[in-house]
């Protein structure tokens, strides 16, 4: 059994690092929010510092927010690089910019330790069910050494290329998922305002071409109207500025990127930067002057 370290214990984090925890690995935890009991039940130590987690564990996990969280966790007085010793090694599973890894992995490439970029997808339901799909970037030893760990926590699980391409994947996965989740609202609102029911054409429509998990689980929450967040809209506006601002610097244009981003901002210009980011279709429902369900 291996001696493990996780920070951030969010919506996503929580559960995955359960299921480390509950394969019967050593597992020393620190959050910014309180530890959930059914962690300390089953054995985590929380300790008060990321520079105690890092002396303590010959891995260590972050899941964190944003990128400049990952910078603090790492770099910051009593961060995780003031506790690595030669040989270990420093997972990221946030979803950050893939430039500001690439700079990440050289200071601790620099202490003698290895470094792995891991987002995932799967959202809340993937973390719990540890079915999360990971992309990682990195040497290929230590993804190897790693990835019966990361097999405890997610199904589809690939070594993209180096540091920073798994950022870079998990980017090109969010320009997919937003610009399908505004495909699915357009749709939806589109048949309830000409009569149908909204219900019925996603439960037809599952059966054909159109078909697609986000067609499956969030056209249920849109026409449902459950916006509980698996998924905070602010998550995905903050992936899709890492999209917007990398392609400038790359001289790629993504038009339809661009447009999903507006239609986020909308949102939370009407107090929804934590609503689940399929209710992206209220923005689509404020300029229709119509909601889904509504009779037509």
């Amino acid at each position: 059994m291996s001696k493990l370290g996780f920070i951030g214990l969010g919506i996503m984090g929580a559960p995955m690092a359960g299921h480390l925890l509950a394969a019967g690995h050593d597992l020393f935890v620190s959050t910014s929010r309180s530890v959930p009991e059914a962690l300390i039940a089953g054995g985590a130590k929380l300790l008060p510092t990321a520079r105690d987690i890092a002396e303590k564990s010959d891995i260590v996990f972050i899941m964190v927010p944003d990128t400049p969280d990952v910078e603090k966790v790492l770099f910051a007085p009593g961060g995780v690089a003031e506790g690595l010793s030669a040989g270990k090694t420093v997972v990221d599973m946030s979803s950050i910019s893939p430039v500001a890894t690439k700079g990440f992995a050289e200071r601790i490439n620099a202490l003698g330790c290895d470094y792995l970029d891991a987002p995932v997808s799967g959202g809340e339901v993937g973390a719990k069910a540890a079915s999360l799909t990971i992309m990682v970037g990195g040497p290929e030893a230590a993804f190897e050494r790693v990835k019966p760990l990361f097999a405890l926590m997610g199904k589809n699980i690939t070594l993209v290329g180096g540091n920073g391409d798994g950022q870079t994947t998990k980017v090109a996965n969010q320009i997919i998922v937003a610009l399908t989740i505004e495909a699915v609202g357009e749709a939806l609102l589109f048949a309830a305002k000409a009569g149908a029911d909204p219900a019925k054409v996603r439960q037809a429509l599952m059966g054909g071409f159109a078909s697609s998990r986000i067609l499956e689980v969030h056209g249920e929450r849109m026409v449902k109207r459950t916006f509980d967040p698996g998924f905070r809209i602010e998550l995905h506006q903050k992936d899709l500025n890492l999209a917007l601002s990398t392609a400038r610097s790359l001289g790629v244009s993504l038009p339809n990127t661009a447009t999903c981003q507006e239609l986020f901002n909308a949102c939370a210009a009407h107090g929804g930067k934590g609503w689940d980011h399929s209710a992206m279709v209220r923005a689509l429902e404020t300029m229709a002057n119509f909601e889904i369900g509504q009779t037509a």
